[in-house]
């Protein structure tokens, strides 16, 4: 079940408020905890199981990590605790690597002239995110930053909340266990301020992202004797503009959707391209992953304490993971790589701090602008082949415009929206308009609220109703 999809806006997120609403202050997060495990199977069927599995475990395994005050056990929660992150980690590498894997070993054995057997597992819907979830559980228990869980039913309240579960934000376990128990309030205010921020969301998935899709597909299925320069440079600054209001307006329904159930979840994003540096750009895009690598594998591998090379190396491996957490693909892979070595060529060069000057800023935030976009290349690609391809088509232009395929995708009103876009995109760095949405006061914070949860509201509605909406693309993650 998508949040853009008539069945959620127009049944079942009004049923779970209400439930919500009049339920005793004791008996909601079992509304939630319900409610989240219905969405789930919705759209995950049979590998809802392998989600309560983990669940089971890992709330088993909490009670057992806490610290005693003398420290006795400390072997033992140590082990403990290795347990459970492999145990995760586990689970995340079969059901989403072991495919991947097996194809590799298959290409590898042709190659010697043997044969070996492909393996296939279904991903389950959003197990990238809830392995996360409970790695920062336990840790976060180990190292005695917050007690575990008793009430298993907040726990899956936890895990489960359906806002953030398939496709994040990362909300590790320090940042709302104080949130978890029952004592927590809920009123008809957080509703008020979390429909906005949900509405603002809504808007930039269906009526930017969604209307640019099909020219980033068109541009992207492109065969390699039809690339052009043209081509390219649509399919890349149009993917770059779908993949951030589809992802951002993904998180700022989570944010708004939490609050109205009276939970205040992490930003995700803070105005990303107006970085000028990559460095930067990885502080304000995907804020709670890159926070989650840096707490629980950066910060422990050393961070930047154990000397330079010893640097280089940890922002390597984090962005090794960071690509393949996002899938099993050789593209992902390279992505992941090629943003760990700007890290590292910035650092090394002295390029990680932000220029002084105007005239420098402007200049290093084009290069930045840039450098995200070739990244981009990359991340959408179906092969390393295909990528390539465009990323040579963008470093020689020609004369030979696009082909009939991707023309057909350029209509009026989808360059008008891609203008537009890019406009709102690029301005300056500032307070995030969902933030806005959320906490400002005054008449023009209020004016905004009522247009974006009028206007904005109905035209989506039309648009989601007509069918014309697409998943998020985090959801494959």
């Amino acid at each position: 079940m998508s949040f853009a999809t008539p069945l959620f806006l127009w049944y079942f997120l009004p049923a779970v408020l209400l439930a919500v609403l009049i339920a005793p202050r004791a008996g909601r997060n079992a509304v939630v905890a319900v409610g989240s495990l219905v969405f789930y199977a919705s759209g995950a069927g049979g590998t809802t199981v392998l989600l309560l599995c983990c669940i089971v475990v890992n709330f088993l395994v909490g009670r057992k990590l806490e610290p005693d005050e003398w420290g006795f056990d400390r072997n033992r929660r140590r082990h403990l605790l290795l347990g459970a992150v492999l145990f995760n980690l586990t689970v995340l590498g079969v059901w989403k690597y072991a495919g991947f894997a097996s194809e590799q070993a298959a290409v590898l054995a042709g190659w010697f002239g043997g044969h070996l057997p492909e393996i296939e597992f279904v991903l389950p819907i959003g197990i990238s995110f809830y392995t996360f979830h409970h790695i920062s559980y336990v840790v976060d228990i180990y190292r005695g930053e917050r007690p575990a869980l008793r009430d298993p039913v907040a726990f899956v309240a936890y895990i489960a909340m359906f806002p953030q579960l398939v496709a994040g934000p990362i909300v590790r376990y320090r940042e709302i266990a104080d949130q978890l128990p029952q004592r927590r309030t809920h009123r008809l205010d957080d509703v008020a301020a979390g429909f906005p921020r949900f509405a603002w969301g809504l808007s930039k998935k269906v009526v930017v992202a969604d209307s640019l899709a099909p020219v980033s597909d068109a541009a992207f299925s492109t065969s390699a004797g039809d690339m052009t320069f043209a081509v390219a440079w649509l399919g890349a600054i149009s993917y770059m503009v779908q993949l951030y209001f589809d992802f951002s307006g993904y998180s700022d329904m989570a944010i708004g959707l939490g609050r109205m159930l009276g939970f205040r979840l992490p930003e995700n994003f803070a105005r990303p391209y107006s970085s000028v540096t990559v460095t930067e750009f990885w502080q304000r895009w995907h804020m709670s992953l890159s926070r989650w690598f840096r707490d629980y594998v950066y910060i422990p591998l050393g961070g930047n304490r154990a000397g330079t090379v010893r640097t280089y190396r940890n922002l390597t491996i984090v962005f090794v993971l960071t690509g393949f957490w996002h899938g099993a693909a050789w593209t992902y892979l390279v992505w992941g790589l090629f943003h760990g070595l700007l890290l590292v060529i910035e650092r090394a060069c002295g390029l990680d701090r932000r220029p002084a000057g105007l005239p420098e800023r402007v200049a290093r935030r084009v290069v930045t602008v840039l450098l995200v976009t070739v990244g981009w290349v990359f991340f959408r690609a179906p092969d390393l082949g295909s990528a390539l391809t465009m990323l040579g088509s963008m470093l020689v232009p020609d004369l030979a415009g696009v082909n009939a395929v991707v023309e057909a995708a350029v209509t009026n009103q989808r360059t008008l929206i891609l203008l537009a876009a890019l406009v709102v995109l690029l301005l300056p760095a500032g307070a995030g308009a969902g933030t806005y949405l959320e906490v400002a006061r005054g008449r023009a914070a209020t004016g905004v609220r009522f247009g974006v949860m009028t206007l904005g509201t109905f035209y989506s509605g039309l648009l989601v109703a007509s069918g014309s909406f697409s998943p998020f693309l985090y959801y494959q993650f």
